[in-house]
């Protein structure tokens, strides 16, 4: 059925008016559409592949990004439930995990297998909590600095970015993160951090409109949110910012929880940033709940400080809570993993399943490979 879809979408896009579209975008980019029409054409309907369809698609040329999607997986066996909410990767398999409603305050160990030539997982495994012997700080992101050897961990309850050794051992340094992520609401505070190292950059972002800038979206009052993406230079200042403008909710209708905002950044080698946005609706009855996550490429260094960045749609995937579906996966964490063997990067992704809520939901991951 799905290749049959996939194969009537690709005969019918110019035909309905995107043949322009089609023109300008690069094969990769064009069956990522596709088949990212079909699956939510089979999942959600005509109204939600529309919505598809509706996004602003990455350019072919030297800006543009190729992207293969891989099968979301989970690993009861060997990883506990969770609320899992940033991934940094230490390399050679392993990656430090933060979970924003631990016991403590600390990161979790993990060991990550993924295909050396497909990029997608093999198999994952819990290694272990790392304990600060702190509170709980609601850890959200969480970001690796090999000069140091050191995490940094982004709390939303304090609307901090605070060091720590891989003992779990707080160093007393931190982002002199600006006064105006303080003003955050609660639950929409510094919900992500990444750092690159061939960049010496770290960034973050408040998950929402800050009050400053504005009034924030919900399902009653569809306006764009507006972010502001926040560099640090190595010595813990800040640097550049600019402003991130989200999508508008998809939907108007009542929900019993609705969350949109910016769940995670990472930081490219190149100076350009992924953008992971986060539309979460949860109805009245739980069945129809869905995730629509979104990865956005921007290019700060095409904007003046201050600016409003460019961005450019690499990839849309959509789950779901159905009746005989249990795929709902809110994804939160995301990194550049390891290169493959053909030099491409992988990205992993980590999903909260709020502790496996009810037995329903699973902690899932997944890989995305970009060149």
């Amino acid at each position: 059925m799905r290749k049959v879809i996939v194969g009537l979408l690709l005969l019918m896009l110019p035909l309905a008016g995107y043949g322009q579209t089609v023109v300008e975008m690069g094969i990769d980019q064009l069956l990522n559409l596709v088949t990212a029409v079909a699956d939510t054409l089979i999942s959600d309907g005509v109204d939600a592949a529309a919505e598809v369809l509706a996004q602003p698609a990455a350019a072919a040329g030297t800006d543009s990004l190729s992207v293969v999607e891989h099968r979301q997986q989970s690993f009861p066996l060997s990883v506990p439930a969770g609320n899992y909410s940033g991934i940094a990767y230490l390399g050679g398999g392993r990656y430090a995990v933060v979970n924003d409603k631990s016991d403590t305050d600390g990161f979790h160990l993990f060991a990550i297998d993924v295909d050396t030539l497909s990029g997608e997982l093999m198999n994952v495994r819990h290694e272990g909590f790392v304990s600060s012997g702190q509170p709980n700080r609601d850890g959200e992101g969480i970001a690796y600095v090999p000069l140091t050897h050191s995490l940094f961990i982004s709390g939303e309850r304090d609307n901090e970015v605070l060091e720590y050794t891989m003992e779990g051992q707080l160093t007393g340094r931190r982002l002199a993160v600006p006064a105006e992520f303080k003003t955050a609401k609660r639950n929409y505070g510094l919900e992500s951090l990444t750092y690159n190292a061939q960049t010496h950059r770290f960034w973050t972002t408040s998950e929402s409109t800050l009050p400053a800038d504005g009034q924030q979206a919900t399902t009653a009052l569809r306006v764009r949110n507006r972010l502001r993406l926040q560099s640090f230079d190595d010595n813990l200042q800040p640097a550049a910012q600019y402003f991130y403008e989200m999508d508008e909710p998809s939907v108007s209708k009542s929900a019993s929880t609705y969350a949109l905002g910016v769940s995670e950044l990472c930081a490219m080698d190149d100076g350009r940033l992924i953008v992971m946005e986060r539309e979460f609706y949860v109805p009245s009855g739980k069945l129809g709940s869905f995730v629509v996550n979104k990865l956005y490429l921007v290019n700060p260094d095409t904007a003046a400080a201050g600016a409003a960045v460019d961005k450019q749609l690499l990839l849309r995937f959509r789950t779901t809570l159905a009746l005989f579906s249990y795929g709902l996966a809110n994804y939160e964490g995301m990194c550049l993993g390891p290169r493959l063997a053909d030099g491409r990067q992988v990205l992993v992704l980590i999903s909260d399943s709020q502790n496996q809520y009810k037995g329903v939901l699973k902690d899932w991951f997944k890989t995305v490979v970009i060149q």
